[in-house]
């Protein structure tokens, strides 16, 4: 491919994957298998073991691993399918240059030639700017020797603060709650709790298709007595099988658990010993909930008074109990608050730090834990340490060989990095793995400000809807390709190993990074031999944190299935369940469990927030997003499976019988949503497993059929996540949208 035509990438940028050609690679049955590689799934948070079949360096089949302790060979669609992403015609072999003389083009060029120009433009912009003129944003999924890097490169190669990564999309509301509540941001407990537990709570998470291994603990846990308890506005496939289902109004979390806990106090299911000798904050807390009677949380909720009664006696009636949520209810203005809510009926029921006991925020991306402990979040460096603490920033300095001052403050978030480019304050952005084009919020605003830089560079695998904005793309790895560590679900730390080499002139990112290193004069630091040398670097600069990853090595991991952070020296073997009395940690030097000084969590109060865009008479229907099983994030891989893409061709409108009535709208007629901020045509899709109020649109798909052309730019003032869970919207009937005929007239010129 010497050179993508203008007219041909326009349409790509348009319709990318959508289109039904070359989904996914062709695999020819006669290869003899070279080699067998124990792995892991490169998705969602779960990491479940994967065993990929290599033939000719390239990944032709794959089998689940029977010997990883969390999924136990048990493997969701996109884990059966992910393999067939690596050959596929699309992936990015040559470094590619935006092509002037025919707009929205692409040429090939070859790599050193395009590296230099990188660091040449970076180097310019930089004098004539200054340092915080360049941003970075980097991906979740990366391993966290590259997240470690990231963070370190922008630091000290770029010297900008303006560092930020696409877990800010994900976990940042449930982190900062438990930062605030326990000390430390990490799944308590390892999934195995949730097996014999009485009770599992489930708010916002749709676990059967976006944590499908989960579901599997979940009816386990039911096979041994456990009753189930779901929060959603949908009917999910979990909440089909749950004891009891809320249907709660998008955004009103917080009030359902405040109203909750109200009534355990009244009813004295609270464990008094437990908040009296562990945690401090609770007569505050009890005041402030008190005014949540079950009239006023039934009114605020939308859901009925005798089932939110019925919940609050399950749950506190319960011996031992499990809570685990996710973006449902972290997706909000008001997401720290919805999290610090669901903290405070744990607390107040003191199962917390035992055995089949325990709260967890289920992992969306594959390394959204260990991705932001170690440095490419904008306000924290290795370790979870605090950029801004002068002890934490002293320590860090040591390793890295620097003065302390020469390490940047705080940055911004990503989204307010888009409104610096807005600005002027940003001139040139470096992406790794991050597609905010589809996304972020308001993506006409983020196409915008893409647009308006001076200059772009993109390493990934694909040629991503950002990707096309940029003025050079460098061909990045896959997960196959390298290796590295991940942080799973659970806070168990994995290895992910190579299985093939990266094909033509792509190359591993971390080598990418040192490349541009030391092109730009600033290779100190930057002379890593291999990840394991990142990685021996990164023990050192979390020792000492709370996040320490000090004892956790390629060896141990293999010899344990996995090492639970914090792991304080090789001789530690880990900490699988976090709180567990008697337990050590540096912070509470045995005062206590929890990561404060004095050992003890706090229950934060957490008051009731509307959302930042209600309904009125205008816009009058609520729209909330989400994920499918067979898709993920912004489609950038599974739009290019094909088997996946069968399964979910298109994205739909989700509607309530009763509101599609209401609306002159059947099953499968054309139906657009339309916000103040941008609209979109979809096929209707008619449901009774959702509230007649709302609709909801899944989020993988770009271009035409982009739900976030719609969704707010709203966010939380504490984590910076966007209110992608409510926003305001009208829905009309509509007739067949012009980029369908685009399309099939594209699709009969590509078999022409």
């Amino acid at each position: 491919m010497a050179e993508i035509p203008a007219d041909r990438l326009q349409t790509l940028a348009e319709f990318g994957p959508n289109l039904h050609y070359n989904h996914g690679m062709t695999i020819d049955p006669s290869l003899q298998i070279d080699k067998e590689v124990d792995t892991h799934c490169c998705f969602c948070g779960q990491q479940c073991g994967i065993k990929l079949k290599v033939a000719d360096n390239q990944v032709v089949g794959f089998e689940p691993r029977y010997d990883f302790p969390f999924n136990k060979g048990l493997l969701c669609p996109k884990g059966v399918k992910r393999y067939l992403q690596g050959g596929h015609p699309d992936r990015l072999t040559t470094a590619l240059q935006k092509n002037t003389a025919a707009p929205g083009g692409f040429s090939q060029i070859n790599y050193d030639q395009a590296i230099q120009e990188v660091a040449e433009k970076i180097k310019h912009i930089q004098n004539q700017y200054g340092p915080e003129s360049v941003g970075v944003l980097s991906g979740a999924s990366l391993t966290t020797e590259k997240a470690y890097l990231m963070g370190k490169f922008a630091r000290l190669g770029l010297q900008t603060p303006y560092i930020d990564y696409n877990g800010r999309l994900c976990m940042v509301s449930a982190a900062a709650a438990n930062k605030k509540a326990f000390g430390i941001d990490r799944a308590a407990n390892p999934w195995d709790d949730i097996i014999g537990t009485d009770v599992v709570w489930i708010s916002g998470a749709n676990i059967a298709e976006c944590a499908p291994i989960t579901t599997n603990y979940v009816w386990q846990a039911r096979e041994h007595g456990a009753k189930i308890i779901v929060v959603d506005p949908r009917i999910t496939p979990i909440a089909r099988t749950a004891d009891l289902y809320l249907p709660i109004k998008p955004g009103r979390d917080i009030a359902l658990f405040n109203g909750v806990l109200n009534m355990m106090i009244q009813w004295g299911w609270i464990d008094e010993g437990f908040i009296k000798g562990y945690t401090v904050g609770f007569d505050e807390l009890a005041e402030s909930v008190s005014e949540w009677t079950l009239e006023k949380t039934a009114r605020v909720t939308g859901i009925a008074e005798k089932k939110i009664a019925q919940a609050a006696e399950i749950w506190g009636t319960a011996k031992t109990s499990f809570l685990l949520h996710a973006r449902g209810i972290e997706h909000h203005t008001h997401g720290v608050q919805n999290c610090l809510g669901a903290i405070n009926i744990v607390l107040a029921s003191g199962r917390i730090g035992r055995e089949n006991c325990g709260y967890a925020t289920i992992t969306g991306q594959a390394n959204g834990q260990g991705g932001r402990e170690h440095g490419q979040k904008c306000d924290q460096l290795p370790g979870a340490r605090d950029i801004s603490n002068p002890e934490h920033r002293a320590h860090v300095a040591k390793v890295w060989g620097v003065e302390p001052d020469e390490i940047p403050g705080p940055g911004v978030d990503c989204y307010e990095m888009m409104r610096k480019i807005h600005s002027g304050e940003i001139k040139a952005l470096l992406t790794l793995c991050f597609n905010p084009k589809v996304s972020l919020p308001d993506n006409s605003y983020v196409g915008a400000a893409l647009d308006k830089l001076d200059f772009m560079c993109s390493i990934d695998f694909f040629l991503s809807e950002t990707a096309q904005h940029a003025d050079i793309v460098l061909p990045g790895s896959l997960q196959e390709e390298d290796e590295g560590i991940i942080t799973q679900i659970e806070g168990r730390v994995i290895k992910i190993n190579k299985a093939v080499d990266p094909p033509g002139e792509a190359k591993q990112d971390w080598k990418i990074i040192q490349d541009l290193a030391r092109l730009l004069g600033r290779d100190k630091g930057f002379t890593f031999e291999n990840p394991g040398e990142i990685l021996d670097e990164l023990r050192d600069a979390s020792k000492g944190g709370v996040a320490d990853y000090a004892g956790v090595t390629y060896e141990k991991i293999d010899k344990q299935g996995g090492v639970f952070w914090p792991c304080y020296d090789e001789d530690h073997p880990g900490t699988p369940r976090l709180f567990e009395k008697g337990s050590w940690n540096p912070v509470a030097n045995g005062a206590g469990p929890f990561y404060f000084p004095d050992g003890k969590a706090r229950f934060v109060v957490a008051p009731y927030s509307a959302p930042a865009e209600d309904i009125d008479d205008e816009y009058d229907i609520i729209l909330t997003s989400g994920r499918v099983v067979s898709q993920f994030l912004s489609g950038t891989q599974t739009r290019r499976i094909g088997p996946l893409v069968d399964q979910y061709p298109e994205p739909c409108i989700e509607m309530h019988p009763r509101l599609a009535e209401k609306l002159n709208i059947k099953d499968n007629d054309w139906a657009t949503v339309q916000t103040r901020r941008g609209s979109v045509t979809l096929r209707a899709q008619v449901v009774q497993t959702i509230r007649p109020d709302t609709i909801f649109v899944p989020y993988h798909w770009a271009g035409k059929r982009s739900i976030n052309q719609c969704t707010v730019q709203a966010q939380d003032p504490i984590s910076k996540i966007p209110e992608f869970k409510v926003c305001a919207c009208r829905v009309v009937k509509s007739l067949e949208p012009n980029y369908i005929k685009e399309e099939q007239s594209l699709l009969q010129g590509a078999v022409r």
